[in-house]
This record gives C-alpha cells, sequence and structure tokens, in this order.
C-alpha cells in the first residue's frame, strides 16, 4: 500500500489495545485475542507538517446516505461527558504487571501504562456473546462513575484484506452485529470509536461498495445513539498525514459523521504516531469542512509524545514516547478527548508478535 494511504497505524490496530471476549455469555472481563492482530502499513516517509500536505488518491464516489441531514446539527445540542474515563482491569499490560513483581521495569510501566485507561476493543465478529461483552465494560464503568471507551471493529472487507482482515461475512450480518453491540451498551455515557479505517481506508473498494459500507456505518451510529442516549460516537477521520481535510471530510458526509443522528464527531490518529498538535489542526479542519457546531474530535495520543519517525518506520519505531495522558477535559475547543485507543507496549509486529505486550518496548515509551 502506497504511503499517501498509509492505514491508522495498525490498521485496524488491535494489536495495540484490549479486545473484548469471554468464554460465556456473562464473561465479565475483556481479554486480548491475539489471533486478531492485524499488521500495520507503513506511515509517510515524511511527517505532514500540515493538515493539508498529504493527498490521497482513493476515487471520490458519491454513495447514497440513510443517515439524518447534516443541516440538522447546528441545533444538536452536545452530550455532557465525565472527565473521568474507565480503566477495565484486565489487559495484557496488566497481567504483565502481576505476573512480574520483581522486575525493575514494573514500577514505570505500572504507573504509565497500566493505570491508565484504555480502550475495548470488539475485534471478532460473535453476534451470541457481544450484547453481554460489550454490557459487562459498560456496566463496569457505569458501577464506578467512569466512561468506557469501546470499539467496534467487525466491518466486512476489513483492512483491505490485510493482516487484520476478518470482521463479518457481508454487510447484513454486520449490521445484525451492530444491533446487538448497541443492546449491551445501556444508559450511562460511553465512547464509541466506530470502526477505525473504515473511512479513511475506503479507497480498495468499488464505488458499489464504498456506498454499501457507508450506508451500514451512518445506520450503526443511529443505532448506537437510539439504543445508549448518552453514548457518544465517533468517526474514523484517519490522521493528519493522509487524506486532506477536505476529502477527508467529503468521505465522512457520505459515512453519517455530519448527522446528530449517527454522530457527535470524528477521531485522529489511532495507533499513529503523528503530534497532537498536528491532529488538533487537523481535526479541526475536518470538522469545519463537515460543519456542525456538535461535532468535536478524539484523538488517540497513546505513542505520539515525539511524534511520527522522519523516515517513515511503522513497527514500533524507536525513539516514540507516550503521548498526553487520557483525558475527557482537553481544554482545547473542538476537541472532545485524548484517548489511549492504541494500548501502548503491544507490538506492532517487530518487538513482538503483533498484538504481543513487550515490556521493553512498553519500557521505552514511559521511561
Amino acid at each position: 500500500m502506497v504511503a499517501a494511504a498509509s492505514v491508522v497505524v495498525a490498521a485496524g490496530t488491535v494489536s495495540g489495545v484490549i479486545s473484548a471476549t469471554g468464554k460465556g455469555p456473562d464473561a465479565p472481563e475483556a481479554r486480548p485475542v491475539s489471533s486478531a492482530s492485524p499488521r500495520p502499513v507503513p506511515l509517510p516517509a515524511v511527517p505532514s507538517a500540515s493538515p493539508s500536505a498529504t493527498v490521497s488518491a482513493s476515487p471520490s464516489v458519491r454513495p447514497k446516505r440513510s443517515s439524518a441531514s447534516a443541516s440538522e446539527s447546528p441545533q444538536a445540542k452536545k452530550t455532557t461527558v465525565s472527565a473521568r474515563l474507565y480503566r477495565h482491569p484486565a489487559s495484557r499490560v496488566i497481567d504483565w504487571v502481576r505476573a512480574h513483581p520483581g522486575d525493575p521495569r514494573r514500577p514505570v510501566i505500572e504507573s504509565r501504562i497500566a493505570d491508565q485507561p484504555a480502550a475495548v476493543w470488539f475485534a471478532d465478529w460473535s453476534p451470541d456473546t457481544v450484547t453481554a461483552r460489550v454490557r459487562a465494560v459498560t456496566s463496569g464503568g457505569a458501577a464506578e462513575g467512569r466512561v468506557p471507551v469501546v470499539v467496534p471493529y467487525a466491518i466486512p472487507g476489513r483492512d483491505c484484506g490485510g493482516h487484520s482482515e476478518g470482521g463479518a461475512p457481508d454487510l447484513e450480518a454486520y449490521d445484525d452485529w451492530i444491533d446487538r453491540f448497541a443492546a449491551g451498551l445501556g444508559g450511562g455515557e460511553v465512547v464509541v470509536i466506530l470502526e477505525p479505517d473504515s473511512v479513511a481506508q475506503a479507497d480498495c473498494l468499488s464505488a458499489g461498495e464504498r456506498a454499501a459500507r457507508f450506508a451500514s456505518l451512518a445506520r450503526a451510529g443511529r443505532v448506537f445513539k437510539e439504543a445508549g442516549p448518552r453514548a457518544r460516537v465517533y468517526y474514523d477521520a484517519g490522521h493528519s498525514g493522509w487524506h486532506t481535510p477536505a476529502k477527508q471530510a467529503d468521505l465522512l458526509r457520505r459515512a453519517g459523521a455530519a448527522s446528530s443522528a449517527s454522530s457527535d464527531g470524528v477521531f485522529s490518529n489511532v495507533s499513529n504516531f503523528h503530534g497532537t498538535a498536528d491532529e488538533i489542526a487537523y481535526d479541526r479542519a475536518v470538522l469545519d469542512a463537515l460543519g456542525g457546531t456538535h461535532l468535536g474530535a478524539v484523538i488517540d495520543t497513546s505513542r505520539n509524545g515525539n511524534g511520527a519517525p522522519a523516515d517513515g518506520e511503522w513497527c514500533d519505531p524507536a525513539g516514540r514516547t507516550l503521548g498526553r495522558t487520557p483525558t475527557l477535559t482537553t481544554g482545547e475547543p473542538r476537541i472532545d478527548a485524548y484517548l489511549w485507543v492504541k494500548l501502548p507496549g503491544e507490538s506492532d509486529g517487530c518487538r513482538g508478535a503483533p498484538g504481543t505486550f513487550s515490556p521493553s518496548y512498553a519500557y521505552d515509551l514511559a521511561r
């Protein structure tokens, strides 16, 4: 894949986060699924200096839309969210910390990574158990008065058939899975990161396939907003080194991201390394192009403390550091949150097998 279409590193990024699973319908924990780990693709050779520096060659075909009109956005009221994010009690890094009490790296890894809240991914198409598994996460957050971040990641044609391919067998099955996912959201606050790469990476699809995918994404947002009155749903905006803001906004609009009926805004930089300032400028430009005063953006800051590598290295690159601590209070207009969607220390595939926890990598990022 060409650098201009550099996928959100770990293209879907299951390797960078928790993936919720369970042995039964009432399983209370989120557990990693190493078999679903994707392989990232290269970043641009030089990090983007401005939000519009890189242009994708993907075609621009307008699909049918089934979402509410974007014209209602200016009248939409922004849902208030707590500043407290939920830390799920199960992840690879937490497992490592518990299993290595005497490791000299443990205090740094524990305090700077394991103790921080991170997203919980649902990366397998599992219609029979997904409702209970989502409910276990959202009810856990509600019990603590905290806000969980959940990531549905089962769109058909995921990762354009790359290393993180998978998901539902077709869009009809996906729509059903989304309905079941939504049934677990509950009435508490929850942030939904809807399908990383599903919009920015849609150039591998035909015009008809793109239209069908975008219709399903618009539907998914509506279903989530209807099922979870306090759910906030964010759509895939890629990152500042990928599409221009105008092009990305055009794609997002077709996927329902401009409509208050389905969307609260966009997310960017998932599992990538671009600096927060670049992402803020890029996201605001995307939001301006989308229109709608209710829209905001969330940024993955899990590994972007030093920005993207100048040489375009994507696989556990050296010299990276943790970015800003996860929070729902950024102090930046229209930037709703800094989140750790990718869990720092989980390998892209060079410091360990994709998706496995690398204590040396985690320590390098955290110290």
